[in-house]
């Protein structure tokens, strides 16, 4: 005769209800005593020992959390390194009459890596305010993505799903695209002819100034007596010398030099807005 065994005999506890709960992960050590016991404990050594153990006991969770965020432009080694920060940070800050442990140490471990990137991946220093704007763009280009074929969506598609205005997320598609920085030095063209990002920027044009300067001159220049405005002509668009002008107006070399620097002070008053004492025109 068969005999049911999977009846539970009065007086028996049954299986499944007297297991202990079940962790979620096997990284999660049951670390309870310790907690409460370095919790009654005074800064000082055996404090400390306590505190590294628990450190060591909970690190394999620490990197477990840093293997969420691999290929993301930073190396597995670092990553660990600043999820173990959090995690140190995490056991001086339980407070174990609270609840589990894990349930505040994951969201503090995923912070610090979350704000390692905010702060320290970026090329360029960034506000973070733009930083923000451009992870609320990139969730919002996923969820609105989400459906197979989907069109890419516009400026305003995510203003109206973020309730961003149509400028912050002009700011944080930019941002989305400025994470890393590419060298001036970079080879755009892999040709005999090749040439790198430098040589594709434009330079200043001192061209544009030089034609500034003779338009704000012209008035002045034409209110100069008609003997001033043949030294100065002569001067600066002949290339005569001084002692040359002086022999073919008949005059000495140092009065030519004495026409030449009061003409020239006289139109340069006149261009800055100031009369020839000095005084600004009213």
């Amino acid at each position: 005769m068969l005999t049911d065994m999977s009846t539970s005999r009065p007086g028996t506890p049954d299986t499944a209800s007297a297991a202990p709960a079940r962790r979620t992960h096997d990284d999660a050590p049951d670390t309870m005593a310790l907690f409460a016991r370095m919790a009654e404990l005074e800064e000082g050594p055996e404090r400390d020992e306590l505190r590294d153990e628990l450190v060591t006991a909970w690190l394999p969770m620490a990197h477990r959390i840093a293997g969420r965020f691999r290929d993301r432009g930073e190396s597995v080694e670092d990553l660990r390194q600043v999820a173990a920060l959090g995690l140190v940070k995490a056991v001086d800050r339980f407070d174990p009459s609270r609840g589990a442990f894990e349930s505040y140490a994951v969201p503090t471990i995923t912070g610090e890596v979350k704000r390692h990137f905010r702060d320290r991946m970026w090329a360029l220093r960034v506000p973070r305010r733009v930083q923000e704007l451009r992870n609320r763009v990139r969730v919002a280009r996923r969820e609105l993505t989400q459906n197979p074929g989907t069109p890419e969506p516009t400026t305003a598609d995510i203003a109206g799903h973020t309730g961003l205005t149509e400028e912050e997320v002009a700011a944080g598609m930019e941002a989305l695209e400025s994470f890393s920085t590419l060298s001036l030095d970079a080879e755009l063209s892999s040709g005999e002819d090749g040439y790198s990002l430098a040589d594709t920027l434009g330079a200043s044009d001192t061209s544009y100034d030089v034609v500034v300067d003779r338009e704000a001159a012209k008035e002045g220049l034409r209110r100069l007596p008609e003997r001033e405005r043949a030294i100065l002509y002569m001067r600066y668009f002949e290339d005569m010398t001084q002692s040359r002008i002086a022999d073919q107006l008949g005059i000495s070399q140092m009065h030519v030099s004495r026409l030449i620097s009061r003409s020239c002070a006289r139109v340069r008053d006149e261009v800055l807005g100031q009369r020839p004492g000095g005084r600004t025109t009213p």
